[in-house]
């Protein structure tokens, strides 16, 4: 159900909000593991290690179009808080138009250069043909993550983070069991596992349709929405695209990192790996609330709510540090455990070095939930600037540490590359932030962007 995010106090608001999205983000962790699982069993490590290599190459362009999907949306935020129904369907009709093109793209450049990219990456000679094989399914079929993406967005948008998590875990759920029919039942191999995903993804697809045709009218277009201005074309590409970037900035930084740890041994292979399935949890939940944030920002900014808009950000970033602190004292006085769990007894090495990265990680996730706020909050009010540039300091600095602290301290030097990246995002986040304030003091709006009165619901102004 559609929700105006611009009444409420602010941190109750951003809060039930961010909580689907938490439980969206763990069922795709579950079932990522859930799948690799059935793989490696029925298949094989070498028909596990193709699937798992094409893992940040598929990132670098899947993630780059999730990123400019969910920037698509923010137009829509924008116009349901401004009260504007027109426009709201002039932005779903420009950003079908746009994902329709950028679906494209996605598809005929990811089959024709997955296996030069693959080989680019040195990907062993004795998987490679089934990387390539599962790479170039995967991207033909990329129309369904591509759409499920956008539908998930602006069903976002209008204030419903639910809806979207139970067609995720109903498509999660479904493409378990396919991957174990098209597999372990049909012997498909590898190109079994692709098509089971991207029959699961469709189905989310039919099912975001469906909801939207059946409970919310705010989002039928006509084709007349579809014969987009060029302006608008502009204004969603100008938000979209460096979102998009900075999803894909982050695949290019994992690459530079995988390549400073294999010459580290094994162990640190393993280490990070482990490390990494546990942090991601963690990052999860001030990831959400991020998301959230973009939200309220972009709802509240289409209703000239400025002082909202500044209430539910102070609020919003209290309450991310304040689950930064919970999260690492967890992971701090309890990682070694946890991460005993995942690889056994016998691999204390492996334990050491895991424990490391999270505590490193886990003593500055405050910075992280500072960044992830505050650009959240930038993005949802159009200024895509700065939160382009912070994703290229996180590139740098994590190339930089993976270089010479990785060789001047071995794998705690990589591990830093994170919290160092944050730290660099955040000196350039929190001028921009208070610059975009007094902008909001004097009620700056985009010149492209028509402000209509907001509705009755959307009155209301809270003081700082």
């Amino acid at each position: 159900m559609s929700k105006a995010l611009t009444a409420g106090t602010p941190w109750r608001v951003i809060l039930l909000f961010a909580l689907p999205l938490l439980v969206g983000n763990v069922v795709q962790q579950l079932y990522q593991v859930a799948d690799a699982w059935v793989v490696g069993r029925e298949l094989g490590v070498d028909a596990l290690a193709a699937v798992g290599s094409t893992g940040a190459m598929m990132f670098l362009l899947l993630g780059f179009a999730w990123g400019m999907t969910s920037g698509f949306a923010i137009p829509t935020a924008q116009a349901f808080g401004a009260g504007d129904a027109a426009g709201v369907r002039r932005s779903v009709g420009a950003g079908v138009v746009l994902t329709g093109a950028a679906t494209v793209v996605v598809m005929v450049a990811g089959a024709v250069f997955a296996r030069p990219l693959l080989t680019l990456m040195q990907t062993p000679a004795e998987i490679l043909d089934d990387a390539t094989t599962f790479a170039v399914i995967s991207f033909l079929g990329g129309f369904a993550t591509m759409y499920f993406n956008y539908l998930a967005a602006i069903i976002r948008a209008l204030g419903d983070s639910r809806t979207p998590l139970v067609f995720l875990s109903i498509s999660c759920v479904l493409n378990i069991g396919l991957v174990y029919v098209f597999v372990a039942l049909l012997n498909g191999g590898v190109a079994g596992a692709a098509f089971a995903t991207i029959t699961a993804q469709t189905f989310s697809v039919a099912l975001c349709l469906n909801h939207v045709r059946r409970r919310i009218p705010a989002l039928h277009i006509s084709r007349a929405d579809l014969r987009a201005s060029r302006a608008e074309l502009v204004e969603h590409l100008r938000i979209g695209l460096p979102m998009g970037f900075n999803a894909s900035i982050i695949a290019i930084g994992a690459l530079a990192v995988q390549v400073r740890l294999n010459t580290m041994g094994a162990d640190a292979v393993a280490a990070w790996t482990t490390a990494g399935r546990v942090d991601g949890l963690a990052v999860a939940f001030l990831a959400s609330i991020g998301l959230a944030v973009s939200t309220f920002a972009a709802q509240n900014y289409g209703a000239g709510l400025t002082d909202r808009i500044r209430r539910g950000v102070r609020e919003g970033t209290l309450m991310s540090i304040g689950v930064s602190i919970v999260l690492a004292l967890i992971l701090i006085t309890a990682g070694a455990p946890i991460i005993r769990s995942f690889v056994g007894q016998g691999e204390e090495e492996v334990v050491a070095l895991a424990h490391q990265f999270l505590v490193i990680n886990g003593a500055f996730y405050w910075a992280l939930g500072v960044l992830f706020t505050l650009r959240g909050a930038l993005q949802g009010m159009g200024r895509t600037l700065v939160p382009t540039a912070t994703g290229v300091i996180e590139l740098v600095m994590r190339v930089v540490a993976a270089i010479i602290l990785g060789g001047m301290i071995g794998f705690a030097g990589v591990a830093w590359g994170n919290p160092l990246a944050w730290f660099g995002s955040v000196l350039l986040l929190v001028p921009a932030w208070y610059a975009a304030l007094r902008a909001l003091r004097s009620d700056e709006r985009p010149p492209s962007r028509p402000v209509h009165a907001p509705e009755a619901p959307a009155k209301e102004h809270v003081s700082a």
